[in-house]
């Protein structure tokens, strides 16, 4: 039998399309503190020595923008001129516009007028039982080789380390679609102008043998430890970086569809975040009460309407019952027009920040309102 192999990735929160990530949703997280109504899309680029904060935003109350940038960037570990990024050295420009008022008049609640989707698009959400978080597996060994390389750094365990860095895990899944073996293991960090053996070893010992599950690893796996070799200049100096760059990393590694929206500096009247949200939470939820063992779930929206134009799932071929009747379920019990998301998942507080490190889904270090298991039992009623 051909073997079946599937692959995801990750990146560390030095990396630099995560920093404008956190950076993002830190700036909405600051706003949202005092205005939780406020309409915030707010994009971070990055590159040597420089960062741009720009987008829309209509709010009532004042943040400092420089103060949130020099801050979460040191936070992150940028805080030395030999890194190629320094926290105290940055230029930090602002180009910040008010939402427009064509958008807003969709979007706004009024008489008459039921708050509507803050833009068309179409939005995926996931879930299957190969984890116990209910995530695909692939993914969920990356993220978990990416935390443990920055606890490493930040704990100098591993002092060579620095903050930019990579992994990404292949896995072998049997002749039953279910995770047999891991068969790849990349992982890339940033690092001091060291011996590259030394860092290798580190890395080998502190981080890939102390987070993936030895018996899932065999004579066999291949393990390739900053492949290329040396990687000292990295983060911005080496790379730009852009907000909403990592959507396949801030979901589920390419295991399931997306709808092309990013999420990070996005406040929750704009479907791409709180409605992939929702249907993350239809999807667990259905896959938790036993009912299919993978679920995909759909919602597509028209701008300024408040109903999605439709609801589709997928359990591909794993369902007990039909699909018709878990979509009947999710009509019935799940308000999926703007106004109930952000009610349902109470989505008007500063929240954000801590999801634009190691994927929005599937968390079970921090509470994350769609990742409850609360209505299992409507759908458990189905069989």
């Amino acid at each position: 039998m051909e073997r079946k192999l599937f692959t995801s990735e990750s990146v560390t929160s030095g990396h630099p399309d995560k920093i404008c990530d956190r950076l993002s949703d830190a700036i909405l997280d600051a706003i949202l503190t005092d205005d939780p109504n406020a309409r915030v899309a707010c994009e971070t680029a990055v590159t040597t020595g420089l960062v741009l904060v720009m987008g829309e935003i209509t709010t009532k109350t004042y943040v400092d923008i420089q103060s949130i940038v020099r801050n979460t960037v040191t936070d992150i570990g940028y805080d030395r001129g030999k890194y190629g990024f320094d926290a105290e050295n940055l230029a930090v420009l602002v180009s910040i516009n008010s939402q427009s008022p064509d958008i807003a008049m969709g979007v706004d609640e009024y008489e008459g007028h039921e708050q509507g989707a803050g833009d068309q698009g179409l939005m995926f959400g996931f879930a299957c039982d190969e984890t116990e978080n209910y995530m695909p597996l692939p993914i969920e060994l990356a993220h978990r080789l990416v935390r443990r390389l920055d606890t490493v750094r930040h704990e100098n365990i591993l002092d060579f380390l620095r903050p930019d860095g990579k992994s990404q895990v292949t896995i072998e899944y049997d002749e039953y679609d279910r995770p047999s073996r891991i068969d790849t293991v990349v992982v890339s960090s940033q690092h001091a102008d060291i011996d590259i053996e030394i860092v290798r070893q580190g890395i080998r010992k502190e981080v890939i043998d102390a987070v993936l599950p030895k018996d899932l690893i065999d004579e066999n796996t291949k393990f390739l430890i900053n492949p290329t070799g040396k990687f000292v200049v990295g983060g911005p100096k080496g790379d730009s970086g852009l907000t909403g760059r990592k959507i396949i990393v801030d979901t589920y590694g390419g295991y399931a569809r997306h709808g092309g929206g990013a999420f990070s500096g996005k406040d929750p009247s704009k479907v791409d975040r709180s409605a992939s949200y929702m249907a993350r939470y239809i999807a667990k939820n259905v896959v938790a009460s036993g009912v299919a063992s993978k679920c995909e779930v759909q919602l597509a929206y028209a701008i300024g309407v408040a109903k999605p134009v439709s609801i589709r799932i997928d359990t591909f071929n794993t369902a007990k019952v039909a699909d018709e009747l878990i979509v009947e379920v999710i009509r019935k019990h799940f308000d999926v027009t703007p106004k109930g998301i952000i009610k349902t998942l109470d989505l008007k507080r500063p929240i954000y920040q801590q999801t634009a490190n190691y994927g929005h889904m599937g968390r079970s270090d921090i509470e994350l309102p769609w990742e409850r298991l609360d209505k299992v039992d409507f759908f458990k009623q189905l069989l």
